[in-house]
Order: structure tokens, then sequence, then C-alpha cells
């Protein structure tokens, strides 16, 4: 039986693929084809920006942009009478070339799916589906192995958190498992919160199970009797099949007591957090769990020690989980073989910006960002000159072209200025006003600091201002040494890593970009023509037909002159809004 994959990811959800999968439905049943097509919902396929996206298997034929008067076509031609419709299917951004086959486009092509391979490919809230694919398998090879062996093969494989920081996986777990104390939990951090990321959100809707199992086994090798999974409630697609997994794996013997016959019992429990950024801090987000007010508190003691209700406690993200079935089935030499030396295996990232492939990717660790940006990502849009990439979220950094074949991993990104983080990958073209950049990921980590210790409630404060007049035209001599300054104290006195990184992007700016500050402060002028306040607009006389389009949209009154006859601006009243730079035909007005 062929099979019609439609994704059900939060981002196709919302461009109307559930109406995609009952017309599909309706109409195999008018066209007599039910026993010949299976309609399956998925998670993420991760090519978000061409979704709704539709696969039809075995052939693994791509459609994109599916609407709802597009279904008859599918079924009327390609189911009935074997042909593609070619209208939907992907047009590659550089060749123009019409590609059929999913796996032959760039941006899948390019990848090593092994996170992310049954996202995209099997129904999230059928158990079933799950375990066709050898799920559950790890850890009933777990459960077949002394606690210390397993947290060995973790270790062996590599294993590093891929929630930001890169600490080894199976050092925090021996950690925990030696740490005193009978009572034990696991913790899924789940409360994803950086501008433009959605890794653990897609894992979460696609594969639910590959969490709930990698949990499991951390629980196992441990002494856990129970875990939480702390989620965002703003995730609630992620939340309900969260749900259904739990109920299902409960149902099938996979949680609760005695598992698959063992003395081995463990409970999980699902936590939804009100989406406070600092809950993404550990020692906040057990506090959460706790019901208590979402703040850091000062280490040691660390979590592996005293944690949960002061009891010991691992800690991982949705990522790290959903990696430790994969080490348990194939080996840690088989992970160990992926990625470099000293960063193993895959990293997801979220790749969004001026980028015209934006979506989920999965790649090894070591590729360079060059690959990642323009082979999967098909380069920058409008072919525009590419200028930055922002990775690791408000903690990261901004790294210019010529990190371009830096290679992804821990190590080389800490030491160009930026941080793996989470996942968060934002490219920039050279229409971005580096300053600007930074004072929007301050401006998020000022708004989101919990307020508890000084350096980052005042210090976060002093610097936005600072770069807010800067952006503004006031800038002053002496501004960029005193954000150097601010920055060091705030790495290193704040609580957390919330503030201790808080002044990455700001620094990592004034690293690579710092004559785009001094042209802010000593020639009041933005390069990029990015901030308002900074910009003059100017009607070229000897283009200008006097249409008088924009005399009579601007919403200052500050263009003059008549019909036929050139226009001009008055600078005192000009608001830089831009509205008659977009409304002119004849390209006669132009910007300082």
């Amino acid at each position: 039986m062929g099979r019609i994959l439609v994704c059900a990811g939060t981002g196709c959800v919302a461009s109307h693929s559930r109406q995609v999968t009952a017309r599909l439905k309706a109409a195999l049943h008018a066209h007599h084809l039910e026993e010949r097509f299976q309609v399956d919902n998925t998670g993420c396929h991760g090519f978000c920006e061409q979704g709704p996206l539709v696969i039809i298997e075995p052939e693994g034929i791509l459609y994109c942009r599916v609407r709802e008067e597009d279904v008859e076509a599918i079924v009327t031609e390609h189911l009935e009478q074997g042909r593609p419709v070619e209208r939907l299917l992907y047009q590659d951004p550089v060749t123009k070339e019409k590609i059929a086959a999913y796996n032959q486009i760039k941006f899948y092509r390019q990848q090593s799916r092994h996170v992310l391979k049954n996202c995209g490919h099997i129904n999230p809230e059928n158990i079933d589906a799950y375990l066709a694919v050898e799920g559950y398998q790890g850890l009933k090879k777990a459960l077949a192995l002394p606690r210390e062996e397993v947290i060995n093969i973790i270790k062996e494989s590599g294993l590093r958190g891929r929630g930001g920081a890169g600490f080894p996986t199976g050092l925090k777990w021996e950690y925990t498992f030696k740490a005193p104390g009978d009572r034990k939990y696991v913790v899924c951090n789940a409360d994803e919160g950086d501008p433009g990321a959605f890794m653990d959100r897609s894992v979460l809707e696609g594969d639910p199970h590959a969490v709930l199992e990698g949990m499991l086994i951390a629980a196992y090798a441990i002494g856990a009797r129970e875990g939480y999974i702390y989620v965002r409630a703003e995730y609630p697609l992620a939340v309900q099949r969260l749900r259904i997994a739990l109920a299902q794996a409960r149902e099938r013997g996979f949680c609760g007591e005695h598992i698959l016959g063992t003395d081995f019992s463990c409970e999980l429990y699902i936590r939804e957090g009100a989406g406070a950024f600092v809950c993404g801090e550990e020692t906040a987000l057990l506090a959460s769990i706790q019901g208590e007010r979402g703040m850091p508190r000062p280490r040691p003691p660390f979590p592996a020690r005293q944690g949960l209700w002061g009891q010991p406690t691992n800690i991982n993200n949705v990522e790290t989980y959903a990696n430790v079935p994969l080490i348990l089935r194939r080996g840690a030499g088989w992970y160990a073989s992926l990625g470099t030396e000293k960063s193993k295996g895959t990293k997801i990232f979220a790749l969004t910006g001026k980028v015209k492939n934006t979506g989920l990717v999965e790649v090894p660790m070591g590729i360079t960002l060059r690959e990642i940006i323009f082979n999967i990502g098909g380069g920058i849009l409008e072919d525009r000159g590419f200028k930055a990439v922002q990775i690791g979220g408000p903690s990261g950094g901004c790294l210019p072209a010529e990190h371009l074949d830096l290679p992804v991993d821990y190590d080389s990104l800490t030491a160009a200025g930026a941080m793996m983080g989470s996942g968060g990958l934002v490219v920039m073209d050279d229409s971005t006003c580096m300053v600007e950049v930074a004072r929007f990921f301050l401006n998020f980590t000022q708004a989101e600091s919990c307020g508890k210790c000084t350096p980052c409630r005042e210090g976060i404060q002093q610097m936005l201002a600072i770069l807010t007049r800067i952006t503004r035209g006031q800038g002053r001599e002496g501004d960029l040494e005193q954000l150097e300054r601010l920055a060091r104290v705030i790495k290193g006195t704040a609580l957390c890593g919330l503030g201790q990184t808080a002044p990455n992007p700001v620094l990592s700016t004034l690293r690579y970009f710092r004559a785009e500050y001094e042209a802010h402060i000593r020639d009041h002028r933005c390069p990029a023509k990015s901030c308002r306040e900074l910009l003059t607009y100017h009607i070229d006389p000897d283009k200008c037909n006097g249409c008088t389009r924009c005399r009579r949209r601007c919403p200052a009154g500050a263009i003059s002159g008549e019909a036929r006859e050139p226009h001009t601006i008055d600078l005192e009243l000009c608001a830089r809004c831009g509205t008659c730079l977009d409304l002119c035909r004849q390209k006669a007005i132009y910007v300082e």
C-alpha cells in the first residue's frame, strides 16, 4: 500500500495542512483508492518555508505549498495516472530545475538526519509506527546491562549536551549516579526560548517517543524512579503529542511500574512552563517545577548532587535525550565516528533569516558555516551579499564572512567569539545593521532577566541604553570602551548563564564590525541604511516624473511638488518611515 505523508508540524498546521489531510481522505474515498493508499500525518519535515508539504511513498515524491484545491490534481494525475504534478514540485532557487524526489533536493541531500530520521516519516501519535522503526529497542538493550555499563556507553560515544554548554553527557550521568541519595530524578529541559529556534519543538512534535525513551534510559542508568519534562506552554502541539506518547508508553509497559517485566520502575510527568526565558537555566527550571518562582541559584552545589527537591538530578535537553536511543541501538563506536574529535555526532539547527531555504537541518559536527548557508540553505535571499550569521541565540555571537569556512563545533565557535547554543542560526545580508542586531538581542535578554543579581539587572540595562543612543545618532566618544567594560564585569560576575552570556552579541559585533559602530558615533551614519533616525531621504529631480504618489501617501506631509514636476522632501518634517521609497516606481528616491 502506498502512503501519503502530510506534514502536521506547527508550521504546516498553521498553513492549513489539516484541511489538506481531510481533503485527501475525502478524495481517496471518492476515487475508490482507499485500498491502495493510506493518508498519514507526520511531524515536521524540516523544510518549513515550503509547507504545507506532502510526500508520496514509496517513490518519495515531495509536493510543496500544497493547498486544498491542489488535492484533486494529486489524486487524478499522480495516484491514478502515475504522472507527478509538476507545478507542485520543488524548484531549485539557483538552477530553477524542478525536482521530484525529496532526497535529491540539496536541502535534504546534504544533511545527516539521524535524530530527525523519523520526523516527517512516521505518525508521532502512533506508538506502533515508532516500534516499527526499532523504537524502544535501545531501552530494552539498556535494561539488560548494568547501570555503569550504560553510562560508559554514553561516555564512550562522546555525546555532549545539546542545550548550549556542551558538557559531556556521560560524565553528567556518572556524577548523578554516584551522588549520595536514595531518590533521584531525570529532567528534560524543553524550555526552548531563543528567538528563531524551534529544534526541540519539532522533535517533540515529530518523534516524542524518542525523547521519552532517552529519558527512561537515563533514569535507569542513574537510578531514578521519576522524571519531568519541562516544556513551555506556548508549544501546545508538542504538549499534546507528549501526553499521547506518555499514555501509550504506559499502556505498553515502557513507562511506569516494572518496565518490560524488570525490577526497574519509572514514571514521567509533564510540567508546562509559562514562557520565562530564564527558566531555560537549569536551577531556575528546577525551581519552577517545584512551584516556585523561576530564579537561578548559585552553584555549587550542582543539580547532579543537589537538584529537584534537594535530590540528585540529571538535566538534559530534548535533542540530547533523542540521541540516546540511537547510541544504545547502534553502539558508541558508530556515534563516535560522526563529527569531529572533540564534538561527536550531529547537530540540529533552525536555519532562519535572509536565506533562501529556511527550516530545520541536521548536519554532522565539523561542517562549515558556508556549507550550511550556501549549500543546504541555497544562499542569500535576492542574491544579496552575505554579512553575518548569528549563532547560539541571544547568548551567541555574530560571525562575519571571513568565518564562513569555520567548522561548526564547540571549540571552534567559542574561539571565534560565538557558541553552539541550542541551535539557532540566523543569516543576515548586507542590509543588516550590526549595531541594531546587538541592540535587539540585548533588549531581549534585558526583558527576560529575572532581576535577581545586580550585574545582570543593572549592567545589561546600562549596555542597552548606550546601544539605543548609538542607533539614534546620539552616541558619544568612549561609548564603545564603556560597553566593553560593562560586558567584562557582567560576564565575570552575573549569577547564571543568561547574564554571563548576554554581552556576547555586543562583544562579537564590536570585534568584527567595530567600524560600523564608529560610523554611527562619529559620522552619525548607518552604513547599512537601517537605523531610522540616521537616514536622510532625497528625491533625484532627474528621475522624478511628478506622479504625486509619494506626495499623496506621505503620512507626515513632508513631500511637495506639482504634478508632472520634480518633487522635494522637507527634511524637517520627514518622519523617515520609508513609505515614499516603497511607492516610487521611478526609483527616484534614495537614502543617505
